[in-house]
């Protein structure tokens, strides 16, 4: 039986060895990433069943294996609440250092919701009564499982997307994404995503660097320009770099920096904060943009918050679809209840 386990994690290896291959750029890098690793988890279990009388008779194989499993499974109950801690400490930390606004309690509102619904929502399945209340409820939960479990995928989809083995790409650009100024003055934000695209012409030396990035409210002068001084003031020979300074969004700044490129099929890397890339990516997938995304880093307790703002952006952006499954699935419900 284990050899039909094994065969079936080979499976799962070469669908997901195609799909980074082919394009990554999707949630299918995530799913079947997912799905390679639960075939190597069953394939291992029937492997470790086909031989469990030898194991039995070699004691200190056995009680080793028997400490991994208890520590694993340990590691399964305590997650999710070392999640809800994480998620709460690090939103204390957002609101302390940038201020207390919208965009930066979303670590702290998702703590606290998801604590919710996994301690609190519960007892109000055991307390409702009447048909509408129990389709209610199994709705609401469905569609919580639902979110949490693309938020899951969305987050190793994304992660996947910043795993190069090599930075030496044989690029034609590299293009870095702006992120705002404070009145001309490059912000530690942006100047990381900068030193992040020098890093990689290094490695591409025969790349254009494209600065992308149009003027906002409160900068004196275009992201893409201050981008560019910056790069110079480095190092970089101006003759590398190319400005684009119309751009007001990431769909913009993919759309106007493909327009000054040359080439027909160019080989292009995108730049910007590792939180940000997968998104980057699936914008520039919609734009039939062949690239790869590198991410500069920043603080861990920025990171979680603003992951969770691209996970809205993401929806945002597929909003179709998954009003589609919460149609299909209240269909469902009303179905079976």
């Amino acid at each position: 039986m284990w050899q039909i386990t094994f065969f079936l994690f080979a499976v799962s290896f070469c669908i997901f060895a195609g799909v980074m291959i082919h394009d990554s750029r999707t949630l299918w890098s995530g799913i079947s990433f997912f799905w390679m690793m639960v075939c190597l988890a069953v394939a291992m279990l029937f492997l470790l069943a086909g031989y469990l009388e030898w194991f039995s008779s070699h004691a200190a194989v056995k009680w080793l294996l028997i400490i991994l499993m208890l520590a694993a499974a340990g590691c399964v109950l305590v997650f999710p609440m070392v999640l809800i801690i994480t998620f709460f400490v690090e939103g204390i930390k957002v609101i302390r250092h940038e201020g207390i606004k919208p965009a930066n309690m979303l670590s702290m509102a998702f703590s606290v919701m998801l604590f919710g619904y996994l301690a609190v929502w519960p007892a109000f399945g055991r307390a409702g009564s009447g048909l509408l209340g129990a389709r209610l409820y199994v709705l609401i939960s469905l569609l919580a499982f639902y979110l949490l479990s693309l938020l899951a995928i969305y987050s190793l989809s994304a992660v996947l997307n910043l795993i190069h083995l090599r930075k030496k790409r044989k690029a034609d650009y590299i293009v870095v994404l702006g992120a705002g100024l404070t009145g001309s003055r490059v912000t530690p934000l942006l100047a990381a995503r900068i030193e992040k695209g020098i890093e990689l012409l290094d490695h591409n030396p025969k790349a254009a660097l494209i600065m992308s990035g149009g003027q906002g409210p409160g900068e004196d002068i275009p992201e893409g320009r201050a981008m560019a001084d910056y790069a110079i003031h480095r190092g970089v020979d101006a003759d590398k770099i190319i400005v684009e300074d119309r751009s007001a969004s990431t769909e913009e700044n993919l759309l106007f920096s493909r327009e000054l490129m040359q080439k027909e099929r160019p080989r292009v890397i995108v730049v910007t904060t590792a939180y940000h890339v997968f998104r980057a990516l699936l914008l520039a997938r919609q734009q039939k943009m062949a690239c790869v995304g590198f991410g500069a880093r920043t603080k861990w307790y920025f990171t979680l918050n603003a992951l969770l703002r691209e996970f809205i952006g993401y929806l945002s952006l597929t909003w179709k679809r998954h009003a589609v499954v919460a149609l299909l699935t209240a269909g469902g419900v009303a179905l079976i209840y």
